[in-house]
């Protein structure tokens, strides 16, 4: 069964409509060993929520997994890895993290405890959530 999951980026550097116009990215740069963790739990066909960091601090799209955790090929560590994304598409309405701090069924989410975590899992409950309220309904 697929699992679902949440990426953050900073839009300067790497935005979610770059990846919706490059259809297809390696996800890199991640460092930190709980975030490594997580990417090495991704497979092939789980699930994404993209989030951009920064000014932005929202939800902004979906993505797929394409391509389970490998050892990032620009890197000479091995404990380094990156996975591959497909796009799907941006959300109706992007999802900020002052609505889902507001929200009291993400007060254990990662996101709202663990605000430098980058990669982190997202519970069935709490991805059927966010996808609503992003569905600008």
């Amino acid at each position: 069964m697929p699992h679902s999951w949440l990426l953050k980026t900073e839009p300067s550097t790497y935005s979610f409509a770059r990846l919706v116009q490059e259809r297809r990215a390696v996800w890199d740069g991640v460092r930190n060993n709980l975030a490594l963790s997580h990417l090495r739990g991704m497979k092939e066909g789980d699930r994404v929520l993209i989030y951009h960091t920064g000014n932005e601090k929202q939800v902004v799209g979906t993505a797929r997994v394409v391509r389970a955790a490998y050892p990032d090929p620009s890197q000479q560590d091995p404990k380094l890895v990156v996975v591959d994304l497909e796009a799907e598409g941006p959300l109706a309405a992007p999802v900020t993290l002052s609505a889902i701090k507001a929200d009291p069924v993400f007060k254990e989410f990662p996101l709202v405890r663990m605000g430098r975590l980058s990669v982190m899992p997202v519970p069935a409950d709490l991805w059927k959530r966010l996808l609503t309220m992003g569905s600008g309904k």
